[in-house]
């Protein structure tokens, strides 16, 4: 399949990694060819007709480096990234305004988030250590380790499931923090790296693909990935600028059954009513 040229950009190697710091063991050629294979795979799985319908959009803020989307009883919740900047914030579905927001210390670089009976759970980056709020007040209730890095959280309601920028999800028990089990994200019998924030919806893990305008679908039993959405003409060329970055962000609104999704830096949240998955009102 050809790649387009949105998606070209969005595969190169001169893209942002951590706002310039290399994350793990990939060199950018390697990390390049992966997902360009990635993108070869998916043109078997994906529909050709539009996978997605955009219901709305509401103001974004353009200097928050997406990390985590929650949406849940009315309530949008969003963690942000970058040493000195991380926050997890309460903000306004409508006009976008964040209504609340609790910094990080200026040595944390947040990381993915999700909503279980009445807590976040929000991971960091590198320093294998993640907090727990309570959602109603972002009040910090707790902390927990972990080993290695944390990139994308969300919950299947039981366990949390998080991702470490490899091919590998873990289900963690939320409350002794231990691993339960592991499973390996595979495309083809090929296995897919690079899964960024992570959202459980209906049975399915949906996953943005790091450095790529590409939502995964994934059996979180089995690990096999189910579909490829591709995202790569949500955001016209005319309002990115040279701050905006990838597409990051994924939420689910039950009640609408539309799919939430923005990017870092991004001026806008889209609501989007998807025309697969089984997730159509």
């Amino acid at each position: 399949m050809p790649l387009t040229a949105a998606t070209r950009r969005h595969l190169s190697p001169e893209s942002n990694v951590k706002a310039g710091q290399p994350r793990g063991p990939w060199s950018s050629a390697r990390l390049l060819v992966a997902l360009a294979m990635a993108v070869a795979f998916a043109g078997c799985s994906r529909n050709d007709a539009d996978p997605y319908s955009v219901v709305a959009r509401v103001a974004h803020d353009t200097t928050a480096y997406t990390q985590g989307l929650v949406y849940a009883e009315g309530q949008l919740y969003e963690s942000t990234g970058l040493l000195g900047q991380s926050q997890v914030r309460r903000v306004n579905r409508t006009s976008g305004q964040v209504e609340a927001a609790v910094a990080l210390a200026a040595d944390r670089f947040g990381e993915g988030l999700t909503l279980l009976d009445g807590k976040l759970y929000q991971l960091t980056w590198t320093s294998m250590v993640g907090y727990v709020y309570d959602a109603a007040t972002l009040t910090p209730l707790d902390s927990f380790r972990y080993d290695g890095e944390g990139w994308g959280l969300t919950t299947d309601g039981d366990a949390l499931i998080m991702s470490d920028g490899t091919a590998q999800l873990r289900f963690v028990d939320p409350g002794t923090f231990a691993v339960v089990r592991e499973v390996t994200v595979r495309d083809q019998g090929s296995p897919l790296s690079q899964l960024n924030e992570l959202e459980y919806i209906e049975g399915t893990i949906f996953a943005n693909i790091y450095r790529s305008d590409w939502i995964v679908r994934i059996d979180p039993d089995s690990g096999t990935v189910l579909e490829w959405i591709d995202l790569a003409e949500l955001l016209p060329e005319r309002e990115r600028t040279i701050t905006t970055d990838v597409l990051n962000g994924i939420a689910w609104d039950g009640n609408a059954r539309h799919l939430l999704v923005t990017g870092k830096r991004w001026p806008w949240l889209f609501e989007l009513r998807l025309a697969s998955s089984g997730l159509v009102p």
